[in-house]
């Protein structure tokens, strides 16, 4: 009887070898998964056939992707009609499964905007980021919520459109201050006509749409006629939202006079990092610019390095935003008449993309570069620093390697009152924003103000919800260290947490604040050590600190944010059936919720639209409150 013979599975250049043999001779998307199942790498072919065996003749374009094929265990793959679904395919699926050898950005969320609303007789002019859900104007995007202010406060001076939301407005019954300081016409009380609001409106519109010259022009012309009959004041007012305007024009930097719309994009890579720097031009106008540092582990075989990155990140950066009519780019991409066809289909326009080899739009990409330079130099420094820092964090603290994600948790509150808790991460790249959260205490059986319940009720929720998301399989970040805000008492309850939920892997420390709460004397606990102090001028004390106080910050800020809501609730809100109209109308008769919580029924119904039966609601409510 022959012997039975055992077949080892294949892998790497083997295994795509064999898989080429089944491949078709069309569009697709492939990918490439390790021993675990994890996906490694996801590219996108006009021919799967072709692109996949080159994978499998031993001639790598970098040792990542020889490193990569060495890895591969397993390959799926999906044809699609068109290159382009295939490139569209591949950008989501990047997105969703973050493959280890991909370029991936590491921040995609939505750039801030100016939204007019249109949905409301009183146009708002307001700040925005997100979906487009709401009726109106969107104008963007700027590089930073800060850009966005800015320009809005300018444009309040200049059209004097309201900011306020929709439950203030209605519950006027005089001009706000913004109406005292003129950034606001006061439609709230009818002290400008709904023609003249509009056209306002209309003016702010066009303005923002590029047409500033036309409308300054037209403002010039009438404080002139306005002077001329004698009218000085409005010829003032006209004066003064002219000079708001010129100072919105003035503010933004690099003006170019060819470029109406359109975003550039610079990549510089060096030592296995790179830059991507952004810049906005909207109306005529530079909107601010962003630096991005997206995760390199390979690029497109046969292509430039900022070639690849730049040919990876495009899509990756309007799968979320609103593609312009012109991209400008530092380095020409493999892909660009397909990205460009597929921004085309996703804007519904034509879409041009191009590297500029002279004039102005050359020198706005070389400014852009310098930029990328710059920034990743800095960050390159930083890194550096922050490295070392980490190694001294894992010394001070015992852990085998410098920790790679640290959360750090504070509470704040009031007497017990709007308690909050908050987490903050930092890590090898400084503090990562995006990994921040709050948690509103929820607890009714906690005493107000106790500081290890709150602490306990925070810990819990988070780690909880860790264990759930690993028993799923979810790819979610476990920290290597975890610093509480407490000594010995709020310790013990933060391990009291990780022992119910069988989590004895992390590392957790307490940082007790010194005596009068100075800095550099703060004392760390450790479970099974005595408690110890670092050295005053020690880096790695200041880093904690500097971590510390972040953690206390963030809480602070959370904890004011909430309280500030629950101040400016109006108890009238709670009310069924006292909308807009009928608050106002009651806090006109009244004078406020207090003036309202002390009438009588009989009162009440001498309200215009308020009936016996909302009247004795009303009064019941204040009653039981």
């Amino acid at each position: 009887m022959a012997d039975d013979v055992i077949t080892q599975p294949l892998e790497g250049a083997d295994l795509i070898r064999d898989q080429v043999k089944r491949l078709p001779d069309a569009p697709g998307v492939y990918r490439m998964m390790g021993a675990e199942g994890e996906v490694l790498y996801v590219g996108k072919a006009r021919s799967l056939k072709k692109r996949v065996i080159q994978y499998a003749q031993g001639r790598f374009h970098t040792q990542r992707v020889a490193h990569m094929v060495h890895l591969t265990r397993s390959m799926e793959f999906v044809s699609t009609k068109t290159e382009t679904e295939a490139l569209l395919l591949e950008i989501n699926l990047i997105k969703q499964l973050k493959p280890r050898f991909n370029v991936q950005m590491r921040d995609d969320k939505s750039f801030p905007e100016i939204l007019i609303r249109r949905d409301h007789r009183a146009a708002q002019i307001r700040k925005h980021r997100g979906a487009h859900t709401i009726p109106g104007d969107y104008f963007g995007p700027f590089a930073s919520a800060w850009a966005v202010g800015r320009t809005v406060n300018s444009l309040q001076k200049a059209f004097l459109l309201r900011s306020c939301s929709d439950s203030v407005f209605e519950s006027r019954t005089r001009p706000c201050m913004l109406h005292q300081i003129k950034r606001c016409s006061a439609p709230c009380v009818d002290l400008i006509s709904q023609g003249e609001y509009d056209q306002l409106v209309e003016q702010a519109h066009d303005f923002l749409r590029g047409k500033s010259r036309a409308v300054m022009t037209a403002l010039s012309t009438e404080m002139t006629q306005a002077a001329e009959e004698m009218e000085f004041e409005r010829a003032a007012r006209l004066r003064d939202r002219i000079r708001a305007l010129s100072q919105v024009s003035q503010e933004q930097s690099i003006n170019p006079q060819s470029l109406e719309e359109a975003d550039v994009f610079a990549a510089h890579a060096e030592g296995g990092q790179a830059c991507v720097q952004v810049f906005f031009f909207r109306a005529g106008q530079n909107w601010g610019n962003k630096a991005y540092f997206p995760r390199v582990a390979n690029t497109i075989d046969g292509a430039d390095e900022e070639s690849g990155i730049l040919d990876a990140f495009l899509g990756q950066f309007y799968d979320t935003q609103q593609v312009p009519r012109l991209i400008l780019l530092s380095h020409d991409v493999p892909n660009r008449e397909l990205l460009a066809e597929a921004f085309s289909l996703k804007a519904g326009r034509k879409v041009e993309i191009s590297k500029p080899q002279r004039g102005e739009k050359s020198e706005l990409v070389h400014h852009a570069l310098t930029n990328a330079r710059e920034a990743l130099g800095r960050r390159m420094a930083e890194s550096s620093a922050q490295g070392k820092l980490l190694e001294g964090v894992a010394e001070v603290f015992g852990l085998e390697t410098p920790p790679e994600r640290i959360e750090v948790y504070d509470n704040s509150h009031i007497m017990g009152t709007n308690a909050v808790g908050g987490m903050i991460v930092a890590g090898p790249e400084g503090f990562q924003k995006s990994q921040y959260r709050k948690f509103n205490i929820k607890s009714t059986e906690l005493t107000p103000g106790d500081d290890y319940g709150m602490m306990r009720e925070v810990l819990q929720r988070r780690f909880a919800r860790l264990v759930k998301e690993e028993e799923a399989g979810e790819a979610t970040p476990r920290p290597d260290l975890v610093l509480v805000d407490g000594g010995a008492g709020q310790l013990a309850e933060a391990l009291a947490v990780m022992a119910d939920l069988g989590l004895d892997d992390i590392v957790f420390v307490g940082v007790a604040k010194g005596p009068d709460r100075d800095a550099g004397l703060e004392r760390f606990f450790m479970p099974g050590k005595t408690p110890f102090m670092l050295e005053p001028k020690s880096p790695v004390l200041y880093y904690l600190q500097r971590l510390r106080d972040e953690a206390h910050r963030f809480a602070i800020g959370t904890h004011r944010a909430r309280r500030k809501i629950e101040m400016t609730k109006n108890p009238l809100d709670e009310i069924e059936g006292v909308g807009p109209a009928r608050k106002k109308a009651l806090l006109h008769a009244f004078g406020s919720a207090r003036g309202v919580s002390r009438a009588a029924v009989a009162d009440l119904v001498k309200v215009d639209g308020v009936s016996e039966p909302l009247a004795q609601r009303i009064h019941d409510f204040f009653r039981k409150s």
